[in-house]
């Protein structure tokens, strides 16, 4: 029996009134997947509800921040002690420090963080460091690899661009992008033909080393190194952008899980523990670049503030206190993966899946995903109807083909087989 989306209906149409598209990100609108997108409530543990009291096993967790589970009890006790000290003083804390030396003790990469507000300001802000430190223009980035929404970077961009169909953004002039060089994921050879092409003119390659945005994509083997490699020999600088994979793939992110040292990382999600947040670090040489101590501008406001600070600390705070929520997030996350993907082939569906720890994706093709290419081979129309048997089902998966999905701590067992099960009965209608 289909849920029923009235009070959400009405709040949507509410929303388009006076939101564009009724809505502050665009995937959020549902129009890749069909349906009313619900109006989410309230969520708690592994649980979310939404405007018509409709509950969900959520898998989403607001993108991959909410590792512990919605309202996680010592993230809200810690943000609720730092609002009755004040919201946001535009001023020095010493949540701050506490915060960045969590983060510089998980990551040895990094001798100096700074904090902004979202990830989109980590990675322009890493990329103005980047290239004012090397004094060269050229960035080079991946196909289906998302960077926020600064304009050097919605060149190829996954996530909701290219859940849209869109292939970069209107707005943004040619001569913004002519230094962005975009090469295919996981080809080692492509990039060295960029720096034969350009050398000594490339400031940086930016790459998500676990990709999130084209759906879950995980490095070939010696793809990290050889980007590594072909970066040090040309004097370029390596960014990783772990702001979906820091904390999230393993304590110390993909660079402690591949054992690849980059000379930059943007980090968000998890660090603000559901609060907007985002960063960038590396060397203190690097790093010293920044204003004031440097030439390189960035500020804002609101970053570092108070609530955003104590709710990352408590969320790294409980990972590092507990590592063996990690084992058990890769113990539930493979059984999830392989008994989805092996309920849609006995229903004749061809899926295949790519997973690391607790970051997944089934992709609706039955061409093995290392690229955007083969992503871009998904019948979205099948994963559409996927999505909204799971919906029906009392399952929240991200409305896209080309998002990544994530597991929690606050999962059960419980919560997998409930999955399982919905899974196969979604799956009976996906091929209608």
């Amino acid at each position: 029996m289909a849920r029923r989306f009235d009070k959400s209906r009405e709040l949507r149409l509410r929303a388009e009134a006076v939101i564009p598209g009724g809505v502050n990100s665009p995937v959020r609108a549902f129009r890749a997947v069909g349906g009313d997108p619900p109006f989410i409530t309230r969520g708690e543990g592994a649980r979310i509800w939404d405007a018509d009291g409709n509950e969900y096993i959520d898998y989403v967790g607001s993108w991959g921040p909410l590792i512990l589970g919605h309202a996680a009890p010592a993230v809200v006790e810690a943000v609720i002690e730092a609002a009755r000290r004040g919201t946001s003083f535009g001023a020095s804390t010493p949540a701050e420090i506490d915060l960045a030396e969590a983060v510089l003790d998980a990551y040895p990469s990094m001798e100096n963080v700074r904090f902004v507000n979202s990830g989109t300001e980590a990675t322009m802000s890493a990329i103005r460091l980047a290239r004012a430190y090397t004094q060269r223009k050229y960035i080079v980035k991946f196909e289906g690899c998302y960077h926020g929404h600064a304009d050097a970077l919605l060149v190829k961009a996954g996530s909701g661009v290219a859940t849209l169909g869109i292939p970069g953004s209107a707005g943004v002039p040619e001569e913004f992008v002519q230094f962005t060089l975009a090469l295919p994921y996981n080809d080692p050879s492509a990039v060295e033909e960029a720096f034969k092409k350009y050398k000594g003119e490339i400031a940086c390659v930016i790459v998500e080393p676990v990709v999130g945005n084209m759906g879950c994509v995980p490095p070939q083997k010696g793809y990290l190194d050889a980007l590594r490699y072909l970066t040090s020999r040309d004097n370029a600088l390596l960014i990783f952008d772990e702001v979906m994979t820091g904390f999230r793939v393993a304590f110390g992110g993909a660079q402690e899980l591949y054992g690849t040292r980059p000379d930059l990382t943007t980090l968000g999600k998890i660090i603000g523990g559901g609060l907007p947040v985002g960063a960038y670090g590396g060397p203190s040489d690097i790093m010293d670049m920044i204003a004031p101590l440097g030439p390189v501008y960035q500020a804002g406001t609101l970053s570092g503030n108070p609530l955003a600070m104590a709710a990352g600390l408590a969320t790294i705070r409980q990972l590092r206190d507990n590592r063996e929520i990690y084992g058990r997030l890769e113990r539930m996350a493979a059984t999830l993966v392989e008994m989805v993907t092996e309920a849609a082939r006995e229903a004749g569906v061809q899926v295949t899946a790519n997973r690391v720890g607790s970051m997944f994706t089934w992709f609706f093709t039955p061409e093995t995903v290392t690229d955007w290419l083969a992503a871009a081979t998904c019948d979205t129309q099948k994963f559409g109807r996927f999505h909204n048997g799971m919906l029906n089902a009392g399952v929240y998966l991200p409305p896209s083909q080309f998002e990544a999905a994530f597991l929690s701590a606050a999962h059960s067992d419980e919560d997998i087989s409930q999955t399982v099960a919905a899974a196969r009965e979604a799956c009976s209608g996906v091929l209608v």
